[in-house]
């Protein structure tokens, strides 16, 4: 790091004496510090990441559950010095207001909206989409509600076909059949297990995660009302289930420059839900990475380094 600040010193020394400094440094080398910031929606208090040039293109990153726009910290950094990048947290997660059902419908289609109004609270109205998890589906419905907003898309583990279901979908099919009948299948899945499992299961790296994520998001997902939270998005998940035929379709028809990085040992996700875009989107750059649901953990410089290249590939 020594080598930028010298590079800095020297820039500014120039700026005040008047001469050309021998090697200016290029802007993306710079860098860029992340803000962390809240806004009203909808009533709603949204906390979001935001870091790089707003003159830059736009990466908007969605995240995953249990996590919030945390699970980007390291992503952020690496893409900032040359997009203009940010990060919010849905109702219900991270540090964004917590409504009860009662005052906020938690369905995908709700979460959709209230990130559609972010956005356009932001004066945001191009760009590129980075898909995770629950960000499928909430970014799905921003797509086809708007689709000449967007650039371009990355999907990382988040799926939209029925082949990429791992077997535990089976349970959660019946809590969706008779959510009264199966307590267990919400208890399991908001367990401090398989809170950690979604992080480590499938890993060959597990001295890449860190435990602070999982340790944090069972926490939160201890806090009063977060079983009700959350007992309504994984019934309403459903709905995404039913939607797959329709994203599909929307994808044919509207083909947008599609990077896949994708964990091929996601437990939950698997890989056939990759390769899968395929089908709708022949020409979608597809990567298997050896990583498990959170990819991004342990494949960090790998994922910044396909989402550069894709980019500068897909200039906005």
């Amino acid at each position: 790091m020594r080598h930028h600040r010298v590079g800095a010193m020297a820039v500014a020394a120039a700026a005040l004496t008047g001469a050309a400094p021998a090697n200016p440094l290029p802007l993306q080398s710079i860098g860029s510090t992340t803000l962390y910031n809240r806004m009203q929606v909808d009533g709603v208090g949204i906390f979001y990441r935001e870091a790089g040039p707003r003159n830059a293109p736009t990466i908007v990153l969605l995240h995953g559950f249990p996590s919030s726009s945390r699970e980007f910290n390291t992503l952020i950094p690496l893409l900032a010095p040359r997009y203009h990048v940010i990060a919010p947290d849905y109702p219900g997660f991270g540090l964004s207001d917590a409504p009860a059902p009662s005052a906020y419908t938690y369905t995908f289609d709700h979460l959709a909206r209230t990130m559609d109004d972010f956005l356009t609270q932001m004066k945001i109205n191009k760009y590129t989409l980075y898909l995770h998890d629950y960000g499928a589906p909430v970014g799905f419905r921003m797509m086809m509600a708007y689709p000449e907003r967007l650039h371009a898309l990355i999907i990382q583990n988040g799926n939209a076909y029925k082949e990429g279901l791992g077997p535990k979908w089976a349970r959660i099919a019946e809590y969706w059949a008779d959510p009264k009948a199966h307590p267990e299948v919400l208890n399991a899945f908001l367990s401090f297990k398989a809170t950690e499992e979604r992080h480590t299961a499938g890993t060959t790296h597990p001295d890449r995660y860190d435990p602070d994520s999982w340790i944090d998001e069972f926490a939160h997902l201890s806090k009063p009302g977060q079983r009700e939270i959350q007992a309504a998005l994984l019934y309403d998940y459903r709905t995404n289930i039913a939607a797959y035929p329709k994203w599909q379709a929307w994808l044919r028809a509207h083909q947008p420059p599609t990077l896949v990085v994708w964990g091929a040992n996601d437990p939950s996700f698997i890989a056939a839900g990759a390769t899968a875009f395929r089908k709708d989107l022949p020409d979608a750059e597809i990567h298997l990475l050896d990583a498990g649901h959170f990819a991004l953990d342990e494949q960090t410089d790998e994922i910044a380094r396909l989402m550069l290249d894709f980019m500068a590939k897909h200039p906005g």
